[in-house]
């Protein structure tokens, strides 16, 4: 951690000159000139002097947010540096929305494990907005989410497109309906994810675009469960194209209907982070081979 940083840090924190000169065995005024150097580097005061107390400026009060935030990334640098110097392996932390963890985050962990079985993987899930405050606090240090983030705390790599698709179970499929129009989704019985979601907003997006009034069997949180539910339900389902894999609409007895509109409920999969200066170089790398992957697929 930066030195001067540091030494601004305690004195905040002492709410003193002379008990943060005592803390850090310094003189008073060697502490002095170190933020006076400060000060001048900045190009501002980073206190005001009211009698003997000590009140920070603005600036000064950015300046300590930012000395906490130097040292707990420098703690965690230590921290990490030392559980490779143990195991000869470092970690990385991902976060994933509650729809990429069933359609990107399998890929995208078997794509680093692959790439670099050195380092441990952890993850962590919620919703979008959840995930995206966790890369801020540095809970995690990548995540990705299903939709494009303008932020200017939070650096965002699109990865691929996406959008609905329509799928049912090949008992129930005639041959003359193959080709569909979006208002036929109106006599078709659905099972759609839960509310709160992206792709539950694109659904309900195309239903008030066309004025659909579906039946809805059944409203649930999981990709899964809703590919086991069709056959019980005699239902479709509309679910993102990059979660329908072939073998996975074999498996499940599935089908897939082309609908020309339901193209335009695009959604892109991106992976965030935080500024990449803040973070291991292991990761940094990792940021780089995902972005790397998915634009070669593209």
């Amino acid at each position: 951690m930066d030195e001067a940083l540091y030494i601004f840090k305690r004195i905040v924190e002492h709410s003193s000159m002379n008990k943060a000169a005592q803390s850090l065995n310094l003189s008073q005024p060697a502490l002095s000139r170190k933020v006076s150097k400060l000060e001048h580097e900045l190009g501002a005061p980073l206190f005001r002097r009211i009698g003997k107390r000590l009140e920070l400026t603005r600036i000064g009060q950015l300046t300590f947010e930012y000395a906490i935030e130097q040292e707990r990334l420098y703690l965690k640098y230590l921290k990490t540096v030392a559980e490779f110097k143990e195991t000869g392996r470092s970690s990385i932390t991902i976060g994933a929305s509650l729809t990429t963890l069933q359609t990107t985050l399998p890929d995208l962990i078997a794509l680093l494990r692959e790439s670099h079985p050195e380092i441990d993987i952890k993850a962590i899930t919620g919703k979008t907005h959840e995930i995206v405050s966790f890369v801020k606090e540095h809970k995690v240090d990548i995540a990705v989410i299903a939709s494009h983030l303008d932020d200017s705390y939070v650096q965002c790599t699109p990865l691929f497109d996406d959008h609905l698709i329509l799928v049912m179970p090949r008992s129930l499929m005639l041959p003359e309906a193959k080709q569909l129009d979006v208002h036929d989704l109106n006599k078709i019985p659905m099972i759609l994810f839960s509310k709160g979601t992206w792709y539950r907003l694109l659904t309900d997006e195309l239903f008030e675009a066309y004025q659909l009034t579906p039946e809805i069997r059944m409203e649930i949180d999981s990709f899964e469960a809703i590919l086991r539910l069709l056959h019980t339900f005699r239902a479709g389902a509309l679910l993102p194209k990059s979660y329908l894999r072939p073998q996975l609409i074999a498996d499940n007895d599935l089908d897939i209907y082309p609908i020309p509109q339901l193209e335009g409920t695009k959604r892109t999969t991106s992976l965030i982070h935080a500024d990449p200066n803040t973070l291991d170089v292991a990761v940094r790398n990792c940021i780089q081979d995902i972005a790397t992957f998915y634009h070669r697929q593209a």
